[in-house]
């Protein structure tokens, strides 16, 4: 994978970025024996994660600013189940930003297969005063760049749905 350098820091290519890989662990199986849902949760954390890091969000940015991430939504699509011992890998991309916003998607694949799907919008938070604020020491630029970069990629069809199921008619 190629990369752009901006501020110092690797921004991922217009390509998904792709830098971390999970094994499903005996701890993840649930009753069903397959890997458990919250664990999805888990692997695309650390999806996140990495990404971050690439973008100098991750802990050096914490300790230098007192600032950092939070989800406020998140939407997963489970499309096949994991079972002990499985690899995944997880694509990232970067669907939007602004100074104080980042919207993801994240595609976790076992091979070709595509294993499950999540969408996240997350907001730069200080995290002494617990409130919104825009990304601090440079973070901004390379996120812009970043995202600029991934706009060259199409938005996956899945983005931007809802749960829903329809509801009967009611009767007279």
């Amino acid at each position: 994978m190629g990369s752009t350098r901006v501020a110092s820091t690797t921004i991922p290519d217009p390509v998904p970025f792709r830098a971390h890989h999970a094994t499903v662990l005996p701890e993840w199986i649930d009753d069903n024996g397959h890997m458990n849902l919250a664990y999805y949760i888990v692997v695309f954390d650390h999806a996140t994660d990495a990404l971050w890091s690439a973008l100098g969000l991750g802990d050096a940015y914490r300790a230098r600013t007192g600032a950092g991430t939070f989800a406020v939504e998140a939407h997963i699509l489970y499309r096949a189940e994991l079972l002990l011992g499985e690899q995944v890998g997880v694509t990232s991309q970067i669907l939007g930003a602004d100074s104080k916003r980042i919207h993801l998607a994240h595609e976790m694949h076992r091979g070709a297969t595509v294993i499950a799907q999540q969408e996240l919008l997350l907001v730069s938070v200080d995290l002494q005063t617990r409130r919104v604020v825009p990304f601090r020491d440079g973070v901004a630029d390379r996120v812009a760049a970043a995202a600029r970069a991934h706009a060259a990629l199409a938005v996956p069809d899945w983005v931007g749905r809802r749960v829903a199921m329809t509801r009967p008619a009611p009767t007279a």
